[in-house]
């Protein structure tokens, strides 16, 4: 099991920026970042595998790139260009495989999520 813990949520008007870090126990094939608002499902926003390879949903591009420190374990979201609609609690996650990387069903472990909360 891998233990993750995020950080750098907090409130934003929008058009500003933050940026999300995730320290995890471990290095895994593929980690992710998540959101999810209350009454709605968890929905995928950006992956990283180990070899670099990126995946981002479409109501991201552009705004939110993901990266990641293997030697320090570390993922990071920024996010730039914020709206109203990306108010959410963002979490961490890792698996082991490479496949669908933005559904949460094939992640393992997560972490404990950070509130976004951005303002118009």
């Amino acid at each position: 099991q891998v233990e993750l813990v995020e950080s750098g949520g907090g409130s934003v008007q929008a058009g500003g920026s933050l940026r999300l870090s995730c320290v995890a126990s471990a290095n895994t094939a593929c980690m992710g970042w998540f959101r999810q608002v209350p009454g709605k499902e968890r929905e995928g926003v950006a992956a990283i595998t180990s070899a670099g390879r990126t995946t981002y949903a479409d109501s991201v591009k552009g705004r939110f790139a993901v990266s990641q420190d293997q030697f320090k374990n570390t993922l990071w979201l920024q996010m730039n260009n914020l709206k109203p609609e990306d108010t959410a609690t963002y979490y961490c996650a890792a698996k082991w495989g490479w496949s669908d990387p933005l559904d949460p069903g094939m992640y393992n472990d997560w972490g404990q999520g950070t509130l976004v909360t951005v303002s118009s």
